[in-house]
């Protein structure tokens, strides 16, 4: 899947409810499952490892989606002139 074709799945399947909690509360939850992923790498197995980073990429989809934002354009940068 491409990742403006899931930007795009997420906002299909969550886009209204994700509106209403509003950007302060996604961006808690994105922190949440950041640390998911976090405890997932030190401790999980590589299933757990792959849910939460599904979970860290729907949540960051969620917010670019608020935000009015493409995750293309800002992956974009790194094929441009990606940082040192």
């Amino acid at each position: 899947m491409e990742i403006a074709d899931f930007q795009q799945l997420m906002e299909d399947l969550y886009g209204p409810g994700d509106r209403e909690r509003g950007i302060p509360s996604t961006v808690a939850w994105l922190c949440e499952e950041t640390g998911e992923l976090a405890q997932a790498v030190r401790k999980g197995s590589v299933e757990d490892q792959l849910h939460e980073l599904g979970d860290v990429l729907a949540w960051l989809a969620s917010l670019a989606n608020q935000l009015g934002l493409s995750l293309q354009d800002a992956a974009q940068r790194y094929v441009d002139d990606p940082p040192a």
